[in-house]
């Protein structure tokens, strides 16, 4: 088999590192504009080699497309119209975080059903395949959005590629999913975006930013440090439930605000108490 990855970054990257080195395809190609990035990826032996998207999507039995979700609305439909011409059973799929979208573009596509959207839930705040690591991927959810509209032997591809990468599979439909994506990710996000410039903001001096921060601080703030050219697509294809999100979490922000100003402490305490439910959840 030979597997082809658009965009060799975090994802991409990581991704052709595990099919490399536990043998799910003879050949691994790659596509990667940028002529640095594209250097380093053949350099560290990401993939075999790195070429031309119009090859890779010709050579290719199964197609990563593992760019920002922006760009990976507009490939999607092409990949499958050279699919058609090519009449060879190739299967797509991309690893975007938002699917409602991706999904409505090739809704009416005669090769839809050659396309599986799938979403591994798995990342870092680096990017470049610099960052690409092997393990990234072990334990995590991989979910499969809308798999009865593919064609069973691409969803089955698909499944033992995730198996391999040590991923389990959830299947979940595309607004479900990109609900669930607000929740658990983008809001994640927008929210370490907002701390780091409020203290950006408030803290001119750099310096005392480094000198006093702590593990926690470093923790919440870790995702700013995330590209905006892969999140700015994303909040805007999601925009409606990350709308929402942001409401309610406005909503909590407030409630602590007002207990702190009242100098309210078992408001305080219920609030903080209420919140360490989370516990069940998150170990």
């Amino acid at each position: 088999m030979t597997v082809g990855i658009i965009g060799l970054g975090l994802i991409g990257g990581s991704m052709a590192i595990e099919i490399k080195r536990k043998g799910f395809a003879e050949t691994v190609l790659g596509v990667e504009n940028d002529p640095v990035n594209a250097s380093a990826a053949e350099k560290i032996g990401l993939v075999d080699q790195v070429v031309s998207y119009e090859e890779c999507v010709d050579r290719s039995d199964l197609v990563v497309i593992a760019v920002p979700v922006g760009a990976a609305t507009r490939l999607l439909p092409d990949i499958l119209d050279r699919f058609e011409k090519n009449a060879r059973g190739q299967v797509v799929i991309d690893v975007c975080s938002t699917k409602e979208q991706m999904l409505r573009t090739v809704h009416y596509h005669p090769m839809r059903r050659s396309y599986v959207a799938s979403h591994p839930m798995a990342g870092t705040e680096y990017s470049g395949p610099w960052a690409a690591m092997p393990g990234l991927f072990d334990g995590r959810a991989c979910i499969i959005c809308n798999a009865e509209e593919s064609d069973p032997k691409a969803v089955s591809l698909v499944e033992k590629l995730y198996a391999e990468l040590n991923m389990r599979t959830i299947y979940m439909n595309a607004s479900n999913h990109d609900v669930h994506t607000a929740y658990v990710s983008h809001i994640s996000h927008v929210t370490s975006f907002a701390l780091a410039l409020t203290v950006l903001d408030k803290e001119k001096d750099e310096k005392h930013i480094f000198d006093l921060a702590s593990g926690g601080f470093s923790s919440t703030v870790r995702l700013a440090k995330s590209s905006a050219d892969m999140w700015v697509p994303i909040l805007t294809q999601n925009r409606d439930n990350v709308l929402h999100v942001i409401d309610t979490y406005i909503e909590k922000m407030q409630s602590f605000r007002q207990a702190i100003e009242d100098y309210d402490e078992d408001k305080v305490r219920e609030l903080i108490t209420d919140a360490n439910k989370i516990k069940r959840i998150i170990r």
